[in-house]
C-alpha cells in the first residue's frame, strides 16, 4: 500500500498543476487591442461565427476616402455564454446585415478589433457581454417620487 501511495500522490499533484495551468495558458491576453482607442465602423456582415472560445463578426466596410474600396474587418467578441448573459442570441446577426460597431482596434493597424458596442440591423444595441457595453436603464429606487 505504501508503494502505491508513494507513486499516486506525486502523480495527482502533477495532474492538479496541469489542470490549473493549461486552461490559463490556452487563453490569450487582450494586449493586442489598443483599449485606449475606440474606432467605429459601419458595414455589411459577411460572416458571423458563434463559436468557442470567442465569437467573431466579419464585416465589409467601405473605405472612408474611396467608397469603391472595401476593407474586411474582423471583430472579436467574448464567448457565446458571456454574450448570452449580456442579451445576445446566436440569431441576432446574419450575413448581409448592416451593423455599426465600436471597437478597440488592433495595435498593429490591421482591420480588426475587440467589440465594445454594436448597433444591429434591427436597431438593438448590444455590448460585449454583461457590464461590457451600452449602459442599461436603471430602475427607480423604491419609494422614489414618480
Amino acid at each position: 500500500m505504501s508503494k502505491l501511495c508513494g507513486k499516486t500522490i506525486p502523480l495527482v499533484a502533477v495532474l492538479a498543476v496541469f489542470t490549473v495551468v493549461l486552461p490559463v495558458h490556452g487563453h490569450h491576453s487582450f494586449s493586442m487591442f489598443d483599449q485606449t482607442k475606440t474606432v467605429t465602423v459601419t458595414g455589411s456582415v459577411t460572416k458571423f461565427e458563434w463559436t468557442n472560445p470567442h465569437v467573431y463578426i466579419h464585416v465589409d466596410v467601405p473605405d472612408a476616402k474611396d467608397a469603391k474600396v472595401v476593407k474586411q474587418w474582423t471583430i472579436e467578441l467574448g464567448s457565446p455564454s458571456i454574450l448570452q448573459q449580456g442579451g445576445w442570441k446566436f440569431s441576432d446577426v446574419k450575413a448581409g446585415d448592416k451593423i455599426t460597431a465600436s471597437l478597440n482596434p488592433l495595435r498593429d493597424g490591421t482591420t480588426g478589433g475587440l467589440l465594445t458596442q454594436v448597433t444591429l440591423a434591427s436597431g438593438k444595441v448590444l455590448g460585449n457581454g454583461p457590464g461590457r457595453g451600452p449602459a442599461q436603464p436603471t430602475a427607480p429606487a423604491r419609494g422614489a417620487a414618480k
